[in-house]
């Protein structure tokens, strides 16, 4: 199933836009209907992974959604002359998500994190919205192939949950969906990266002032500087040279002068 919404590309990688009101009803629509559909998103991180992995790369073209995830890939779309819709970041977004899968009878399966950490993060979703589903929880720390991968297939079908919420880490999670997706009985598939550790409350979203201001990825770099140096410092110098070579290499193209009739 590939449903085609306005989008706009950003160094190669189609970003859809969709808004939080048009994402939520492609939601709800997909479990009415009973299809099994990745729901991905794309950041600075995302573009670049594309550009060395050919296999993400496909796996992010031929996804249903992929939706804005990123003030960098907004500010990228504008530098080339597109317009997205404000991002939908999962930190913020679990609190929006919850109470609309809750007020529509929509279950909800969290798997990823260090174990202990998706019962955590449960925990604190039910406390927070009250009478949202849990089908069950998972941590991510298994091997993705063979009997621990089996095992977990077995316990997600039996939930059969709407929802299943990932939180393997970019681009480990979009892969496994492509591996599995046709095994698992599971309406939406959500790639949420860190959003399972953020529900959780092990992981702080850093200064407010910074989040707030489109500048989340420093505020991330802030809280944890060891683990997201190289991907922050050298990852978005690296989008923002992919999208300045696309901004100057569509530049040339269009001087360049028309062959005669």
């Amino acid at each position: 199933m590939r449903k085609r919404f306005p989008s706009a590309r950003v160094a190669g990688v189609r970003v859809d836009a969709l808004d939080l009101r048009r994402l939520h009803a492609f939601i709800h629509h997909a479990i009415v209907q009973g299809w099994t559909v990745p729901v991905l998103n794309a950041n600075a991180q995302a573009v670049v992974l594309a550009h060395d992995d050919r296999a993400f790369a496909s796996i992010l073209e031929n996804a249903p959604v992929v939706f804005c995830d990123g003030s960098g890939v907004r500010l990228g779309a504008c530098i080339l002359g597109k317009e997205l819709p404000p991002r939908i970041t999962y930190a913020d977004w679990i609190d929006e998500l919850v109470p609309f899968l809750r007020d529509r009878g929509h279950s909800l399966y969290l798997l990823g994190g260090r174990p202990g950490i998706a019962e955590a993060a449960a925990l604190r979703l039910v406390a927070r919205h009250p009478g949202i589903k849990i089908a069950g929880t998972g941590h991510g720390y298994f091997r993705k192939e063979g009997e621990e991968n089996e095992a977990v297939l077995a316990k997600v079908n039996a939930a059969r949950p709407d929802v299943l919420l990932l939180g393997f880490g970019m681009p480990l999670q979009e892969k496994w969906i492509a591996a599995n997706m046709r095994r698992i009985d599971a309406r939406v598939l959500l790639s949420g990266g860190a959003c399972i550790d953020y529900a959780a409350g092990v992981v702080r979203r850093g200064p407010r002032i910074l989040v707030d201001n489109h500048m989340e990825w420093l505020a991330r770099l802030i809280v944890e500087p060891r683990r997201l140096w190289r991907r922050y410092v050298f990852g978005n110098s690296r989008f923002l040279l992919l999208v300045l070579r696309e901004k100057f290499s569509g530049l040339i193209r269009r001087k360049e002068p028309k062959a005669p009739a």
